[in-house]
């Protein structure tokens, strides 16, 4: 049997969550909220991924807070509308789909936020402009041009765990079935584990042990109130030197296992345009089996794996546990349908498209009948 169309267990203190197969749509951000309302966007397009054959979908970055949206046009979970929004159009989604794990991906963007969407530049925004005060560990801007974000004291620390932890609370009030912490690609969380972001003079800055503390108390604070499965988006590397490098990630994710983690998603970058990244297929890969071999926690692969094949490779050497794919599910929301034609593998489809396959691909639904007259 092909390992990417093995099933997959992801423990939790709530009890077990069984995938259909490996494959993982990540968060993808659509930047087609209003005031951080999920609107017929989101319906249309999570309608459509769950129909993709994947094992698991994953709800774009969602900001925790209004000021924590990278754009104003971002998603976000903070209030009974916020709440009430994405459980209509999530709940719709569902129903026009088979059915599909899904997770969320919460946020806050930190010194990134307050930014245009990418088609409309993806710059920061002046307040006069639609734009607000933004925060980070630090007054460091993220370009040396722009305005200082505020740093943040000690009881924004703690009100922003709260903002977590209340997210979490909602989406698991909504049925979303897993929760992942966006510690990565230079938004808060990340800031704080960077010394490119973070040159706080406090017990948040400064040494290892510091940089991780805040991220590590976030982390637990949501562990404690939610019994989900839980797991953590991480730039395991700035590609900076004096940045965050992967020993600090293999390191920083063992005490993640220990605080009760129960996966890592494995991406980099995101912390300065000063990054020098080997790009290129696999180019992630390395980093994901680093942390899987230090820390033994169930890690998801992404970043430039587009065939199946290259896919199935990376389970096969046991780099990864499960594969994530981006923007190649936008450009073929079907792409785990050709991989299980390719691999000789089966997803789960609605009824009203098993007449669709062609003659290669007709065992791709497994043992569908259909008749007409």
């Amino acid at each position: 049997m092909s390992l990417l169309f093995s099933p997959y267990t992801m423990p939790s203190p709530k009890g077990d969550l069984t995938l259909a197969n490996r494959i993982v749509v990540a968060p993808m951000c659509q930047y087609s909220a209003v005031d951080g309302l999920a609107m017929d966007w989101h319906l249309m397009h999570w309608g459509n991924l769950f129909n993709s054959g994947a094992g698991l979908f994953i709800i774009e970055a969602t900001a925790v807070t209004a000021q924590g949206r990278i754009t104003p046009a971002c998603l976000g979970l903070w209030d009974d509308a916020t709440e009430a929004a994405l459980k209509d159009k999530l709940n719709r989604a569902r129903a026009l789909a088979p059915a599909l794990p899904v997770f969320i991906q919460l946020s806050h963007a930190g010194r990134k936020a307050s930014s245009s969407t990418p088609w409309q530049g993806g710059q920061l925004l002046a307040e006069d402009q639609g734009g607000w005060v933004i925060c980070g560990p630090s007054e460091i801007p993220q370009l040396p041009n722009e305005r200082t974000p505020h740093s943040m004291n000690a009881a924004e620390l703690q009100e922003m765990i709260d903002a977590f932890v209340t997210a979490a609370k909602r989406a698991d009030r909504i049925g979303i079935d897993g929760v992942e912490l966006h510690c990565a690609h230079g938004y808060l969380l990340h800031q704080f584990l960077s010394p490119i972001a973070n040159q706080r003079s406090d017990a948040y800055g400064g040494s290892f042990e510091n940089r991780i503390r805040f991220p590590l108390q976030l982390f637990a604070a949501v562990r404690k109130a939610y019994s989900g499965v839980l797991g953590l988006r991480l730039s395991a590397s700035d590609w900076i030197d004096g940045g965050w490098t992967i020993e600090e990630s293999t390191e920083f994710t063992a005490r993640l296992k220990a605080a009760g983690a129960n996966f890592i998603h494995v991406s980099s970058g995101g912390i300065s345009r000063q990054q020098q990244i080997a790009i290129g297929p696999d180019y992630q890969v390395p980093f994901a089996r680093a942390i899987k071999a230090h820390a033994g926690l169930p890690t998801i692969a992404v970043g430039l794996i587009t065939s199946p094949q290259q896919a199935e490779a990376i389970l096969e050497r046991g780099d990864a546990d499960l594969i994530a794919l981006a923007r190649a599910f936008l450009y073929k929301p079907r792409w785990a349908w050709e991989a299980a034609a390719v691999l000789k593998g089966e997803v789960h489809a609605s009824e009203q498209y098993w007449r669709c396959l062609p003659a290669e691909a007709q065992a791709v639904f497994g043992a569908v009948r259909i008749g007409q007259r």
